[in-house]
Order: structure tokens, then C-alpha cells, then sequence
């Protein structure tokens, strides 16, 4: 085949963007040719080199039918869409291919894409879209408070609803996401799951936990993330059991100040690290006894816990969103019910760190499942969408346009 990825960004970095370079030279190795559609550049030469290498289509600009021809031109079979926050241009690539839309997020199904109301407390969302979520915006603090963030939240997510029919076919990363979209109604038969995989390199097998307990996060540190939390479940855990337990902090965000001020007045032992790139962030998500995801939000996977099970190493995440799609209770972490509490979350870490031989079984356990969920299993399920959605009927300009 010939596919065409499109991304809004060439030189991003972040999950998306290590997802694709997975992906895109696995298709190439299967003897697909892809070329890569995008929007901007960053210029940054050490990012994007793996789509550098693609024919590629700058499709940004003043004069957008240009580009558009030069797609035309190379004639893809089908189009593999991500992040692509202009649906115009979106539009016209369906007009030349038929769209497989991989929703990486609650695009379409939520203002701000959170999923989640930050006021009188945070809690997970399960509203459908629609007018009320716009008269709950502010007052619950869906996002930013800023009524043009609201106006423009709800004019894209609107946009993006109304586009769905114009996919021939949709991909997301677990069932819960799969509810959500065929619940906004999309057809369930078109919505396939496909789950992730780790994109972090090597399999070094399954190491002893380290003799001290030690508890790692790594992520955006955002209220979402539930970081405060963490913090307040390990006070609680050292204190159940009567030893002191390390707290490592991987990533940076606007929560981090108020975090390790929050470390500070509760003398948890923590180190906050930053942003961490490469090798050097698996070395220490490895020195960890597990990874913990006290994630507020309805996750969509959760990859982090599955990367960090490759590395042996087993989860304790808040059972929220797509997380069970990867993490199977007492088998490769565990999972605590919600609602969300530094109690709930704290004895679930007391009462595993507390258990050797527990830890060391869920040690096995996350790194078997971890292999399991391969690169090569997510290609041979994302294959087939290719193919089949490939022979759709390919839209008139017009009629996406409508769609949007």
C-alpha cells in the first residue's frame, strides 16, 4: 500500500511522535512505501528525523491547494491521520484518499479534551457533548478559564463530532475509548481497538526489586496527574509501614513547585528530576520498586505503566479510562478503585511494598505482558484497517466539507 501519515507537527516530541516512528518504519520493513503530511516545523534537527527521510508535504501555508496537488501526485492508497487540529485541511486529504483517524484523545468528545471538571474538586467527566458542556465550562473548570478558550474549544470539538462519518475508520487505543466515541455516536463496526505498545528500546528481563522501597512517577506534572495525591498516599504508606520510602518525580509542569513544597512540609524523601530524555529515563523508572499512575483524568491508555513494564516494572494506577486495557489487578500491577484518594492509593502501595514475594511476582508478571503488546502485533492489527478502509469510497472535496 501506499499511506500517507498526516500529523500537525513534523518535529514534535512526545508520545504521538515516538508512536509514529515505531510504526512508520515497521510498515516500511512490511514493504508499504508512506510518505508524511504535516503543518509545522519546529526546525529542531535532532526531532522528526525518522519522517525526514519520507517524501513529505508541507501542507501549511498561504497557498494550501499546492501542497494538496503534490499529494494528489504521489497517489496514496489511504491516509493515517493523528493530531491534526486543522480539519479544513483534514478535509482535503480526504478528498484524494480514504481517512483512517487514529483519536489519540478525547477529540470531538470534550471542550477542552480533559475530560474532566477541576471545580469544587477534580473529577473524571462522563457527559456526553453537547450545549450543556458549554454552560458547564467555566463554572466547572473544564480548562482554561478564559472564555475564548471556551468559544474556541467548543467551535473545534464541534467540528471534529461533525466529521466523524467522514472517517472509513477510526482507531483508538482501548475499549473505553472505543465506548466513547460509538456513545458520541459513531458506528461501532468502524471504531477498532488496537492497543499500544512500549516504545522504550531493549529487554534487559526482569531485575530484583530494590532493597529500599522506592515509588516512581513520570509524566506531565499537572492537577490532572494527581501528583499531590502521590505524595500524600507515600506520607501515608511509610507511615503503615514504619519505614521510609523514595519518592522519585520524572517530568516538569506547571504543579511542580507547588509539589515539592507539598514533599517539603510532609518530609517525604523525593527527588525531582525534570525531563529526563532517552536511556537515562528508563535507567531510572528501572530503579523503581513500581510506577505509580494516581491519574485523576480518565486515561486513554496510560502508556507510561505499560513502558514501565518492559523494565520489570509493575504499576499501581487509579483504575480510571483506558488503564485496564494493559494493567490486569494482581497480575502485572494493581489497580485501585476510584474515587481517587491519598487513603485508597496509600494502602495500595503499603500493602505491596510491604509483600516481597508479591512484588517480585508482579515484577514477572509486567514484563510478560509487556512483551506480549509487541510493535509487531499493533502493525498486524493495524494492517488490515489499512487495506480494507483503502477500497472506500474516496469523498468529494464537497461532501468533507460537509462533513466538517
Amino acid at each position: 500500500m501506499r499511506i500517507l501519515i498526516a500529523n500537525d507537527g513534523i518535529s514534535d516530541v512526545g508520545g504521538v511522535q515516538a508512536y509514529l516512528e515505531a510504526v512508520i518504519a515497521a510498515l516500511e520493513a512490511r514493504g508499504h512505501a508512506l510518505a508524511f503530511a504535516y503543518c509545522s516545523d519546529s526546525g529542531t534537527s535532532e526531532a522528526g528525523g525518522v519522517f525526514r527521510r519520507l517524501p513529505r508535504f508541507h501542507l501549511a501555508g498561504s497557498n494550501p491547494g499546492t501542497p494538496l496537488d503534490e499529494v494528489r501526485r504521489w497517489s496514496p492508497d489511504v491516509c493515517y491521520s493523528h493530531n491534526m487540529h486543522d480539519l479544513e485541511i483534514e478535509s482535503g486529504l480526504g478528498a484524494i484518499a480514504p481517512v483512517v483517524k487514529f483519536m489519540h484523545g478525547y477529540f470531538g468528545t470534550c471542550i477542552s479534551g480533559l475530560k474532566m471538571h477541576a471545580f469544587p474538586r477534580p473529577v473524571a467527566c462522563d457527559r456526553t457533548f453537547g450545549p450543556s458542556c458549554a454552560a458547564l465550562f467555566l463554572p466547572r473548570r473544564c480548562g482554561r478559564l478564559s472564555p475564548l478558550a471556551l468559544v474556541g474549544g467548543w467551535r473545534w470539538a464541534r467540528a471534529q463530532r461533525s466529521a466523524f462519518d467522514a472517517y472509513a475508520a477510526m482507531v483508538v487505543a482501548s475499549e473505553h475509548m472505543r465506548r466513547e466515541y460509538v456513545r458520541h455516536g459513531c458506528e461501532a463496526t468502524r471504531v477498532h481497538v488496537n492497543a499500544l505498545f512500549p516504545t522504550c528500546a531493549g529487554d534487559a528481563g526482569v531485575s530484583a526489586a530494590p532493597g529500599d522501597p522506592h515509588v516512581v512517577f513520570l509524566g506531565r506534572m499537572t492537577t490532572l496527574k494527581g501528583g499531590d495525591l502521590l505524595i500524600r498516599a507515600v506520607d501515608r504508606a511509610r507511615s503503615r509501614l514504619g519505614r521510609s520510602i523514595r519518592l522519585t518525580m520524572i517530568g516538569d509542569g506547571p504543579q511542580r513547585p507547588g509539589w515539592e513544597a507539598l514533599a517539603g512540609r510532609l518530609r517525604v524523601p523525593c527527588t525531582f528530576t525534570g525531563w529526563v530524555s532517552g536511556a537515562d529515563r528508563w535507567t531510572l523508572v528501572r530503579d523503581g520498586s513500581l510506577i505509580a499512575l494516581p491519574s485523576l483524568w480518565p486515561e486513554p491508555f496510560g502508556l507510561v505503566g505499560l513502558e514501565a513494564g518492559a523494565l520489570g516494572v509493575p504499576a499501581v494506577a487509579m483504575d480510571v479510562g483506558g488503564i485496564c486495557q494493559w494493567l490486569t489487578d494482581g497480575v502485572n500491577g494493581v489497580a485501585v478503585a476510584p474515587p481517587a484518594t491519598d487513603i485508597r492509593f496509600g494502602d495500595a502501595l503499603a500493602s505491596l511494598l510491604g509483600d516481597p514475594a508479591r512484588l517480585s511476582a508482579l515484577r514477572a508478571g509486567a514484563h510478560r505482558i509487556a512483551r506480549e503488546m509487541t510493535l509487531a502485533a499493533h502493525v498486524d492489527r493495524l494492517e488490515p484497517i489499512l487495506q480494507t478502509s483503502s477500497k472506500a469510497m474516496i469523498l468529494t472535496e464537497a461532501s468533507f466539507f460537509s462533513a466538517v
